[in-house]
């Protein structure tokens, strides 16, 4: 269950941020529109949200997940691996002070993006991908196995961050897509798996009592659906034009 989540509004220089995709600029009053949306379905899933004002210094800091792996006793302020992004992290730490105690750093030549970093139970998946290196990765590994979790770090083939690709639901079960479909390390868990066609949707938050979903996938919805879970559909076409999605958005705790 998580009690809190932490978001921040876009800047009008999210229009000139950091992107890979194709999709076109976006606009930004429709981008208001759907991050207000975005932060309402998260008090429906009764969690208290703590929202940070926009800063037009950082293009990409809407993107707060990437800043932080937050778990339920100690902070890792992570190192992100583009370099426009890494003073982002100053605002997370004196924010996630308010709810922690104990910080860890990932330290330089160490990179690490949140987006890298999937959580299930009392065991993390680290992603190396162009934004987290196999240094920030180790870091981050030996900082979890210090505290009792257990860590794999998976190289990354097709997608740009982890959690593009993979989400945990609870109860042994995982939302998968492209690479990780048949991947060994998620041999053992029960899995919903995505077709490619509706691949963006595998980038999914189990919040509570509810799954949000990006809307525009049926398939997606249907499948939640069919498997017990209530779902959120919202529309995130303005994030997805900067390869956002919707755990990007939101440090969950």
């Amino acid at each position: 269950m998580f009690t809190n989540v932490i978001v921040k509004k876009p800047g009008k220089s999210y229009l000139e941020g950091l992107t890979t995709s194709d999709l076109g600029k976006p606009d930004y009053e429709l981008l208001l529109k759907q991050h207000d949306a975005y932060v309402q379905a998260l008090k429906k899933c009764e969690v208290t949200v703590t929202e940070l004002e926009a800063s037009e210094e950082f293009p990409d800091s809407t993107f707060v997940e990437d800043a932080a792996v937050l778990t339920s006793d100690f902070a890792v302020i992570t190192n992100p691996g583009a370099e426009s992004r890494n003073a982002e992290t100053v605002e997370i730490e004196a924010i996630t002070k308010k709810f922690y105690n104990k910080f860890y750093f990932i330290q330089s030549p160490g990179t690490l993006d949140g987006g890298d970093v999937l959580q299930a139970e009392d065991h993390f998946y680290i992603g190396i991908s162009e934004r987290t290196n196999e240094e920030g990765a180790k870091q981050l590994k030996k900082i979890l196995e210090s505290e009792g979790y257990e860590a794999t770090i998976i190289p990354l083939k097709e997608f740009f961050h982890l959690k593009t690709g993979i989400a945990y639901l609870g109860n042994n079960q995982l939302v998968v897509a492209g690479e990780f479909v048949d991947h060994p390390a998620f041999d053992s868990y029960e899995k919903i798996v995505i077709g490619k066609e509706d691949e963006y949707s595998a980038n999914c938050i189990r919040v509570n009592d509810y799954v949000i979903i990006p809307s525009g996938f049926p398939e997606t919805n249907r499948k939640f659906t069919e498997a017990g879970y209530q779902t959120i559909e919202l529309d995130m076409s303005e994030v997805q034009k900067h390869d956002g999605g919707l755990s990007c958005l939101s440090l969950r705790f």
